[in-house]
């Protein structure tokens, strides 16, 4: 019989995104599915043909290693997304931690929503206005006098 504290601590199975923050306690060949706005897209030329994606969430950063069939697969929301949800085998170095992409979703239309119910909501959270001021309004430097 195995002793309960031997067990690595839970972690959120895919479908549910594991928040950055908590990719330390996936276990090393695991299955598990992140998300992220998408903060650098790296193609090497010496990479032969793989492309390093890196994701941001509220907690943390999530390196995502995505292969050249994956990203036939998926080019268009790896090109062009601002935020995905990857789902994958976590794979560890040392203290490095990488994704491997099996499957990549654009999750940019949530962004969008976001611009669209704050200018609905009328809160100011819509797109920016010119100027940087409320809307009707025209920011100035102030005089020196």
């Amino acid at each position: 019989m195995t002793d309960p504290l031997d067990r690595p601590p839970p972690w959120p199975r895919p479908p549910a995104c594991v928040p950055h923050s908590l990719l330390e306690r996936v276990p090393q060949g695991a299955r598990l599915t992140v998300a992220g706005l998408v903060l650098v897209r790296q193609r090497p030329g010496t990479a032969k043909g793989v492309i390093f994606v890196t994701l941001e969430d509220e907690t943390g950063v999530c390196n995502v290693i995505v292969w050249r069939k994956i990203y036939e697969r998926f080019r268009r929301a790896v090109i062009a997304g601002r935020m995905l949800r990857v789902t994958g085998r976590m794979e560890r170095e040392g203290a490095v931690t990488h994704v491997i992409a099996d499957k990549i979703e654009d999750l940019s239309p949530m962004l969008d929503s976001l611009l669209t119910q704050g200018a609905d909501r009328g809160d100011g959270a819509g797109p920016p206005q010119a100027g940087g001021g409320p809307p009707g309004r025209v920011s100035r430097p102030p005089e020196s006098g």
